[in-house]
């Protein structure tokens, strides 16, 4: 039940941020297309193209669709209880149709994710190239690139992170550590656990500067 307050102001905060757009915030109106949700109430955190202003809100831009359906479809059934995401897409996602929710993806995947300066410091980030490519072995920690591809483009349900705000994909991966609140996350759930909180600083650093030969 406390889980619910938050989820209904965040509904209302974003609303009112297109007051003058009426029928874009109508989240319960399964005639709304993904389209125009993405670009009038997805915006407000996530820019229209997908690239978001905050770090602390994640890049959508040339995210892979399966991914994304599957998060939509987390959040709509609450199996991400990560703080953003019942404060925030909880409520967003609750009324979402499968058409909708396909529509976003779709829209999101589609955009062109655009160039970032770096985040992180050229030592943190030249620390956390050599955990992507090569893991922690004496932690027994995988490379981040056998999932994520060579240039952290994402394969299938395992996300993009070129690109990715180095302060998002540390906290995120802080949320894996803790296990419980992005139960759907297994497989990452092991392999952040022996992280240290200098390993995750490092490869977000790292993350956020790919890929290395251009923006797809």
């Amino acid at each position: 039940m406390k889980r619910a307050i938050p989820s209904l102001l965040a509904l209302a905060a974003l609303a009112a941020g297109c007051a003058n757009l009426p029928r874009s915030r109508d989240l319960a109106n399964p005639d709304v297309s993904g389209k125009t949700l993405a670009e009038q109430v997805c915006s407000n955190c996530h820019g229209v193209t997908g690239t978001a202003t905050s770090p602390n809100v994640p890049n959508l831009a040339g995210q892979l669709d399966p991914y994304l359906v599957k998060q939509l479809k987390e959040f709509k059934s609450h199996s991400r209880s990560d703080p953003v995401g019942f404060e925030y897409m909880w409520g967003i996602s609750r009324k979402l149709t499968e058409k909708q929710i396909g529509e976003l993806a779709a829209y999101f995947a589609a955009q062109q994710p655009r160039p970032q300066s770096p985040e992180g410091r050229s030592e943190q980030i030249a620390a956390g190239r050599t955990i992507f490519t090569g893991g922690v072995p004496d932690r027994q920690i995988p490379p981040c690139s056998s999932c994520h591809g060579a240039q952290g483009l994402g394969n299938g349900v395992f996300p993009r992170l070129a690109g990715q705000h180095a302060d998002y994909v540390a906290k995120q991966l802080g949320v894996f550590q803790r296990s419980t609140e992005r139960p759907e996350g297994s497989v990452m759930n092991t392999v952040a656990h022996n992280l240290t909180r200098e390993n995750i600083g490092n490869v977000a650093a790292y993350v956020q500067t790919l890929p290395e030969g251009g923006s797809r």
